[in-house]
């Protein structure tokens, strides 16, 4: 055994697998465990990316209406299955045009490379969901902005037009949709 060769290699091994973990932690950091979906940090780049190249994308907030009622009435694992039917339901209209992320709560957002049919959307989210025996009913609320009605392309700017479109969804009534 050769003790100098072993006490030269040990940190070296030490710092590889402490690069792993630290690999390992931020994917997971990326992705919402009960989503798979990206989280914000996850998302972010990625939309910033596609927002400044992709002159046909178009981002949208996605707010559950009353999620908190479906808690209380229902129980927190049926909210969670209706967060991960929402994400399903989400990734399954973006397809391959798109990227969809959980940013907390109920709330969920999505950048698409091309303009999708958002009223498929919207009848989508807004199906009952079925859990433990129950149909529990569903709603949202969309707020979307097109790149092409922005001054700047810009995520931020973007986001905050799409907020102010899912408001005045919301406050229209449930179900309801809202372009920037």
């Amino acid at each position: 055994m050769d003790l100098p060769l072993i006490a030269t290699a040990l940190p070296a091994l030490g710092w590889a697998i402490h690069g792993g973990v630290l690999a390992r932690r931020l994917a997971r950091a990326r992705r919402d465990p009960l989503t798979g979906l990206h989280t914000r940090a996850g998302w972010t780049t990625r939309a910033e990316r596609l927002l400044s190249t992709s002159p046909g994308a178009l981002v949208l907030l996605v707010d559950l209406d009353d999620f908190k009622a479906i808690n209380d009435t229902h129980g927190h694992a049926a909210g969670d299955a209706v967060l991960a039917a929402t994400a399903d339901r989400l990734s399954t209209w973006c397809g391959r045009a798109g990227i969809p992320a959980r940013l907390g709560g109920d709330e969920f957002t999505a950048i698409t490379t091309r303009t999708l049919d958002v009223d498929a959307l919207t009848a989508a989210l807004n199906q009952p969901i079925h859990h433990a025996g129950t149909l529990i009913p569903v709603g949202a609320s969309i707020g979307v902005c097109h790149r092409t009605e922005l001054p700047m392309p810009t995520l931020t700017d973007a986001l905050s037009a799409a907020d102010a479109a899912m408001y005045r969804a919301k406050g229209h009534s449930r179900r309801n949709t809202h372009h920037h």
